[in-house]
């Protein structure tokens, strides 16, 4: 732009545009050429435009996921979908269903509804309930492809990923940590699975408690309180009675 040295505030009145600057990395064919009124020439320059690029693969946090166009399968990172509201049990299922259908097992890590477990007293009892962190939504680890990205939001009951529209934001390494740890920790929590040594219809013999020295038939087992119901004979009658299951032993 040409400046007045006799009227200087002509610059500051009409600065440079923005958009009249070239691009960052762009290489310029030719430079601007006078025009005849004095004024620098606005018609375009020719630019070499960069190689299109086949692969974008989205960087652990930054906010700029894409999906990647090519063979190449990208890195897993972690996703948060919108669902429908009570039912992320239900659209989880279908989720993994629909990826086995597709044969696309290899796109895709876990897939997880995120949940705590709370312990809650009503009329005098404890309940131990499960409650979800983060109502309306589950996250899945997968490498973002066009494919994969197809198949997420194409399931029903899925509305779409969370972040910028058209560009899924993985999430933060300290939020996907948060959400591990709990699911770590809803499995720890859960009761192992007792093993009892003796089965229904059973000779057990009682060694502990009121009736030790009984024996007796089992005639049920509960597995997840570890009690076992043995038929004894008191005064000549078969009487069940329940018991914890280290109170018996097979009889050989």
């Amino acid at each position: 732009m040409a400046v007045d040295p006799e009227n200087p505030s002509n610059l500051e009145e009409n600065p440079p545009q923005a958009d009249s600057l070239p691009e960052s990395g762009e290489e310029v064919g030719s430079t601007a050429q006078p025009a005849e009124d004095g004024r620098a020439s606005r018609e375009p320059r020719e630019v070499k435009s960069a190689k299109p690029k086949t692969e974008t693969v989205s960087g652990s946090g930054s906010g700029k996921g894409e999906p990647v166009v090519g063979d190449e399968i990208p890195p897993k990172e972690w996703f948060i979908l919108k669902v429908q509201t009570n039912r992320e049990d239900t659209v989880r299922e279908a989720l993994l269903r629909r990826i086995k259908i597709a044969g696309m097992e290899q796109y895709f890590g876990e897939i997880i509804v995120p949940v705590e477990k709370v312990t809650e007293f009503k009329g005098g009892r404890k309940k131990v309930l499960r409650r979800k962190l983060y109502p309306g939504y589950i996250v899945v680890q997968m490498s973002l492809t066009e494919d994969a990205w197809f198949l997420v939001r194409e399931t029903p009951g899925i509305g779409d990923f969370t972040g910028a529209i058209g560009r899924p934001t993985p999430m933060l390494p300290h939020e996907v940590g948060r959400i591990l740890a709990k699911a770590a920790e809803e499995k720890a929590q859960e009761a192992p699975r007792l093993k009892i040594g003796c089965n229904v219809g059973d000779r057990v013999k009682i060694n502990d408690g009121p009736f030790a020295t009984f024996e007796g038939e089992v005639s049920a087992i509960d597995e997840a309180n570890g009690r076992v119901t043995v038929v004894i004979s008191i005064f000549g009658r078969s009487t069940p009675v329940v018991l914890e299951y280290w109170q018996v032993e097979q009889i050989a």
